[in-house]
């Protein structure tokens, strides 16, 4: 009995994560972060190379995620964290630009506010602040 409880948790939580997963994949697809990130890259002939990782990574991702698996990196944890934390904030660059570009707010809120001159400097306010308040919350040991 507690071997079909354990095999139906773990079908319901990877069917609800896969669900999950689709949609954020669609909508990312939809806003352009892919088509942009393909065509920067001029890796336009990888398509189905592109599919398979996003594929992979979010079935990956899923799994980690409900079966929360330790990462045994010893002294490279440090260095892989940081890598990590390079390409996610990367990643999040791109997601924040292609939304901005999209939804065109940047230049609603430069209007909304008056800003004339200076909206780089507001969006580096923008990045800082969020790199700042991201450092301190893992560095005091607030995300544990």
């Amino acid at each position: 009995m507690i071997l079909l409880k354990r095999l139906l948790l773990i079908f319901f939580g990877m069917s609800a994560g896969s669900v999950i997963a689709a949609g954020v994949f669609a909508f990312l697809a939809i806003i352009g972060v892919f088509p942009r990130l393909i065509g920067k890259t001029k890796t336009e002939n990888r398509i189905l190379l592109y599919e398979t990782v996003i594929i992979l990574g979010g079935a990956a991702g899923n799994v980690m995620n409900l079966f929360e698996f330790p990462i045994p990196l010893g002294n490279l944890a440090s260095a892989a964290l940081a890598v990590f934390g390079l390409a996610v904030g990367v990643f999040v660059g791109c997601l924040i630009m292609s939304l901005a570009e999209t939804l065109k707010t940047i230049p609603v809120i430069s209007r909304r506010i008056h800003l004339a001159v200076g909206l780089q400097w507001l969006i580096l306010g923008i990045a800082l602040g969020k790199c700042f308040g991201a450092l301190l919350y893992f560095t005091r040991g607030m995300g544990q």
